[in-house]
């Protein structure tokens, strides 16, 4: 009987977390960002995180909710925890283009330059030239490179994206770098067909990459 009793008294908890995460779940996709204050002035841990391991954080930037953001922030919520794929809240904002978002956890001290996909990846990914434009002015590092050697320069290139090109350029990206198959900016954006970006390359120095002696074994 001390037993069972000892495993109920751990169950409890465990169900209390469970349902007090639910109801901000729903607390955040209906946009009630009282009901979702009055959970965290309850008890709720500022750092919860979902099965995927998206903090609360990350999910005020997927719902595009900036007041419960800054309210987490004030609380000291950590701002570079990373979820299962690898993204911050920063990045996630950096990635929609969704520059207050971005403003506030840069100021609140969020890394700019942590490693892997770095936020001013996502932004020249997705073609977010005002989120990039301003990490640049925070120090992010304009040749960061993925974990397979691939620039902000080359997804920008690849995707079409010729604002952020000229602004990556502008701001000393090196336009002959190269990712582990040997690709640079240049033929990323002659495989799509961006031959408007890949004469802007050619200007700024680029050339066409090597590829590795024998890309089977990559």
């Amino acid at each position: 009987m001390k037993i069972l009793a000892f495993l109920f008294a751990l169950w409890i908890p465990t169900m209390a977390a469970a349902g007090a995460y639910e109801d901000m779940e729903e607390a955040l996709i209906s946009g009630n960002t009282a009901w979702a204050i009055q959970l965290i002035n309850r008890g709720m841990d500022v750092n919860s995180v979902d099965a995927a391991g998206n903090t609360l954080l990350m999910q005020c930037v997927q719902r595009e909710n900036l007041d419960f953001l800054d309210y987490l922030v004030k609380r000291r919520a950590r701002l570079n925890t990373r979820n299962r794929n690898g993204e911050t809240a920063l990045s996630l904002a950096a990635y929609k283009g969704l520059l207050p978002f971005v403003k506030r956890l840069v100021e609140a001290g969020a890394d700019v330059n942590l490693y892997g996909w770095s936020p001013l990846i996502y932004a020249a990914f997705s073609g977010r030239t005002a989120v990039a434009e301003y990490l640049l002015t925070k120090g992010a590092e304009v040749n960061a490179t993925t974990p397979n050697g691939s620039t902000a320069l080359l997804f920008a290139a690849r995707f079409g994206h010729i604002e952020i090109v000229e602004l990556l350029l502008q701001n000393k990206a090196d336009p002959n770098m190269a990712n582990d198959r040997g690709a640079t900016a240049i033929d990323w954006a002659l495989k799509s067909e961006n031959t408007d970006i890949a004469d802007l390359l050619r200007k700024a120095g680029g050339r066409a990459g090597t590829p590795p002696a024998n890309p089977a074994s990559r």
